[in-house]
C-alpha cells in the first residue's frame, strides 16, 4: 500500500508541473505583465513610467524564463516564472495586491471555509442516500415516483433560487438567523445554520436522484436475489447487502470532492458574508489580484488530485477484492 500512495505522490509531480506551466502561460503569456499593469492601474492615459513602476514594485520586470543579464543560478532563478509560479511547490505563493501574505490568508480563511463546507458535506450525503434508499426501497410506487418528480424540481432551481429565497423567508421575514456575517467560536452557529441548510437541500435533488439509479442497479443483480431467496428481509437485503456494494459507485463522486471542500464554497460565502477561501477568490477575480488567483488554482488543483488518491485508497475499504498493483 505504501508503494502504491509513494507511486501515485510522484506521477502526481508531473501533473502538476503540468498544471502549473499552464497557468504560468495564462496569467503571464496570454496575459502579459503589461496587460496586468494596464488593468490595475486604468486603461485611460496610463503612461510607460507608471506601468514600469508598478511591474518593478511587483517583480514583473523580469525575464519570463530565462534572465540572461544574471548569473549563476541566478539565470533561472531571477525569473518571474521561479519567482512567481515555480515557489508555489514550497508553498510560496507570494503577496497580494493588499501587500498581505497569501499564504497566511489562506491558513486563515481555511476555518471558515470548512466551519460551512464540512456540515453541508456530511449533513448533504446522509439525507440523499437516506432519500435515495428510501426511493428505491418503494420502488414503482408512488412516492418513489413523486419523490423523483421532486428530485428533478429541486435540480431544476438555480443554487442563487435557494440563497436569496433563503435569506428572504428565514432571515428577513421570520428573523430566525442573521442574514449575513460570521462570528467567533461558538457564536459562529447563527452564522452558519441557514447556508449550510440551503447547501443541504440545495444538493439533495441531484444526488438523491444518481444514488436512487445506483441502488436501482443493485436490485437486480444476482446476489440481491440469492439473499432474498434465503429468506432475508427487504429491510436486511438493502442494509447489509445492497447499500454496501453500491457504495464503490458512490465514493468515486463523494471522496474526491473531500480535499476540495479546504476551497469553500463561492457563492455561499459571497452571500452570506463568510470571510473563507471562495470569498477571498471571488473577491481577488473582481479586485483582478493575478497572484491569489493564480495561488488558489494551485491549491485547487493540488486537492483534486489528492482526492482522487484518496478515491483510489477508499476502494480497498469497500470491496476487499480490490487490490493495490
Amino acid at each position: 500500500m505504501l508503494a502504491y500512495i509513494v507511486r501515485r505522490l510522484l506521477y502526481a509531480i508531473p501533473i502538476l508541473i503540468g498544471v502549473n506551466l499552464i497557468t504560468f502561460a495564462l496569467f503571464f503569456v496570454v496575459n502579459t505583465p503589461d496587460d496586468m499593469a494596464r488593468m490595475q492601474l486604468g486603461v485611460k492615459r496610463v503612461t510607460p513610467e507608471a506601468m514600469a513602476r508598478w511591474k518593478a514594485e511587483r517583480g514583473y520586470d523580469k525575464p519570463l524564463f530565462v534572465n540572461p543579464a544574471a548569473s549563476g543560478t541566478g539565470v533561472l532563478s531571477e525569473t518571474i516564472f521561479f519567482e512567481k509560479s515555480a515557489c508555489m511547490f514550497v508553498g510560496d505563493f507570494g503577496r497580494a495586491e493588499d501587500g498581505r501574505d497569501i499564504a497566511r490568508e489562506i491558513g486563515q480563511r481555511m476555518g471558515p471555509s470548512l466551519a460551512i463546507a464540512l456540515p453541508t458535506f456530511v449533513l448533504g450525503l446522509f439525507v440523499a442516500i437516506a432519500v435515495a434508499l428510501t426511493l428505491a426501497f418503494f420502488r414503482a410506487s408512488a412516492l418513489d415516483f413523486w419523490g423523483v418528480v421532486l428530485c428533478v424540481a429541486l435540480m431544476s432551481i438555480s443554487g442563487l433560487f435557494y440563497i436569496i429565497g433563503g435569506q428572504y423567508l428565514v432571515a428577513k421575514i421570520w428573523k430566525l438567523v442573521p442574514i449575513s456575517g460570521y462570528g467567533e467560536g461558538l457564536d459562529a452557529w447563527r452564522f452558519l445554520i441557514l447556508p449550510v441548510a440551503i447547501g443541504v437541500v440545495s444538493g439533495i435533488g441531484s444526488s438523491a436522484r444518481w444514488y436512487r439509479s445506483i441502488f436501482l442497479e443493485e436490485v437486480g443483480k444476482d446476489y440481491v436475489r440469492t439473499a432474498r431467496a434465503k429468506g432475508l428481509s427487504e429491510t436486511v437485503v438493502f442494509s447489509r447487502h445492497i447499500l454496501k456494494n453500491a457504495l464503490i459507485p458512490i465514493l468515486t463522486g463523494v471522496v474526491v470532492v473531500i480535499p476540495l471542500l479546504f476551497m469553500g464554497s463561492l457563492l455561499s460565502e459571497s452571500f452570506f458574508g463568510i470571510p473563507g477561501l471562495g470569498s477571498y477568490t471571488i473577491d481577488a477575480i473582481n479586485a483582478q489580484d493575478f497572484a491569489v488567483v493564480r495561488a488558489m488554482v494551485f491549491i485547487g488543483s493540488l486537492l483534486y488530485i489528492v482526492g482522487l488518491i484518496l478515491t483510489d485508497l477508499s476502494y480497498t475499504l469497500v470491496d476487499p477484492r480490490i487490490r493495490f498493483s
